[in-house]
């Protein structure tokens, strides 16, 4: 059993796949070839947004994003410690400072009253509010009451973990109130919904992910920007080539080589055919999950599965459990494991306690909510083809 299944998904275009590959070995376009702007207009007409911008990866759609407004040294940038690790590397990688805010027990994404808490600690410069990292005290900019000196707060990355958006209303309110600007992180929820929006058309401007494992992945990496601000995405066009202006050897910023292969978006211009139709089917693979887990009784605890708040549709990238505790969990992934069965842990750390942002100061039980996710969380196959039998198999092994 595969935890996730791309053979069976490939065979199903194989065709049109070899096709659309000859297509760019016949023109020869390796590098930013037709198959670019064709992608980024159908998935912009998909998203609803005016503007699409590929990339090379979904991290390089971060950077460049944060790099569009400038973002750098005595900058303040709100998001979770609950994500994979490249939603905060960026930050870092800027010389800005991530500002860590605890998750929404329920949805696993970052917490809007907490975000608020997490602004107004910051502008006081008062840790007794909520968590504050040690860069806090950066001489850049300001004058604080501690040690030092101030942060600027100047952008949110709230992630849409596992295929569910996060709670934009709320965000967006906060981020007006508080003028600071809002990137999506779309990596895991393309294809994802909250009433009549799309994943990927919420904030400024919103990045996603094209890696093998997402909803809709390609095979190697990529990534995209969206937006419907035009200033901005000739922005993001520009730093993704080098900081290209209209003289190709005059650059008018500092840019990456942040492109997307050509051979990719031909790729995914195939698979986003049966795009639509896969959503659907992840639809009922999830209901399916969540049905026959609500038969086990692992008394007196059972296991908490993913709770969707009315008005979203989740793109289910993962489809992620809870156990009582660490000891159960374990477990769990021991039944699995001899039963043949797949499993992967999203995420057993949380980016606050990693060795690469032990600068930033922050202690274990900085935001509980996150360590007790990680501490129990773990994550069955899911695809859309996974058969109602293989399901089946999985729930008898956790029932034993």
């Amino acid at each position: 059993m595969d935890f996730i299944d791309l053979k069976t998904q490939q065979k199903r275009i194989k065709q049109q796949l070899d096709a659309g590959i000859q297509k760019v070995l016949a023109h020869g376009s390796y590098i930013m070839g037709p198959e670019i702007k064709e992608l980024e207009a159908k998935l912009a007409a998909y998203v609803g947004v005016k503007h699409a911008v590929a990339c090379a990866s979904g991290t390089d759609a971060l950077l460049m994003a944060l790099m569009a407004i400038d973002v750098g040294p005595g900058d303040a940038v709100f998001t979770t410690p609950f994500t994979f690790f490249a939603t905060a590397e960026v930050i870092s990688l800027l010389g800005a400072t991530p500002v860590f805010v605890d998750i929404d027990p329920k949805t696993f994404n970052i917490d809007p009253a907490k975000l608020a808490l997490a602004i107004k600690a910051l502008k006081a410069n008062d840790p007794s509010l909520h968590p504050l990292p040690k860069a806090i005290t950066s001489p850049l900019v300001g004058e604080g009451k501690g040690e030092g000196v101030r942060l600027r707060p100047r952008c949110i990355i709230p992630v849409d973990l596992f295929g569910l958006t996060a709670d934009y209303n709320a965000i967006d309110k906060i981020a007006k109130e508080n003028d600071l600007f809002v990137i999506e992180d779309a990596a895991q929820s393309f294809g994802a919904k909250h009433q009549d929006k799309m994943a990927c058309s919420f904030g400024h401007v919103a990045c996603t992910s094209f890696f093998p494992a997402k909803p809709l992945g390609c095979y190697g990496d990529g990534g995209m920007c969206f937006t419907n601000d035009a200033a901005l995405a000739a922005v993001l066009d520009s730093i993704r080539v080098h900081g290209k202006s209209t003289d190709k050897y005059d650059n008018a910023r500092i840019g990456i080589n942040g492109r997307l292969d050509t051979l990719q978006a031909a790729i995914l211009l195939v698979k986003f055919e049966i795009f639509p139709e896969e959503v659907e089917l992840r639809q009922t693979v999830a209901q399916r999950y969540s049905d026959l887990l609500s038969t086990i009784h692992d008394s007196p605890y059972t296991i908490s599965v993913p709770y969707i708040p009315a008005g979203y549709k989740s793109v289910w990238a993962q489809y992620s459990i809870l156990a009582r505790d660490d000891a159960h969990r374990a477990a769990f992934l021991k039944k699995l494991k001899v039963a043949g069965i797949p499993t992967a842990i999203y995420y057993p750390k949380p980016l606050h306690l990693q060795t690469a942002f032990a600068p930033l100061g922050y202690t274990p039980g900085a935001f509980p909510v996150s360590e007790d996710a990680a501490s129990r969380i773990f994550s069955l196959p899911m695809h859309p083809y996974l058969a109602q039998a293989d399901q089946e198999s999985i729930i008898a092994a956790l029932k034993k």
